[in-house]
């Protein structure tokens, strides 16, 4: 599955929900669930991680669909073959 269908998939399960929240209040929900994934981390609970992993992108491509941005698109621009700071492949930057 491409990230766009998974995009579409999350649209068609959840837009009559995610359509009635704007924006700002979806992006509330996305940063609750890195939350979530940080504190499965820190326990060191590899299914729980997991499962907050699909959470928080699930909520990543709901704000995408409320903001009306393909993310796979949005992605590909930037990352499509090099880092965005040095334009190497593999990334040649010094920091992070």
């Amino acid at each position: 599955m491409h990230i766009r269908e998974f995009q579409n998939l999350i649209r068609e399960m959840y837009w009559h929900k995610d359509l009635q929240r704007s924006a700002e209040a979806n992006f509330i929900y996305l940063v609750e669930e890195i939350g979530e994934l940080g504190s499965a981390i820190v326990k060191g609970d590899r299914k729980l991680m997991e499962e907050e992993l699909a959470d928080a992108f699930a909520w990543l491509v709901t704000v995408a669909n409320a903001l009306s941005i393909d993310i796979e698109e949005a992605a590909l621009k930037r990352y499509g073959g090099s880092c965005p700071k040095c334009g190497a492949n593999p990334c040649r930057c010094s920091s992070k």
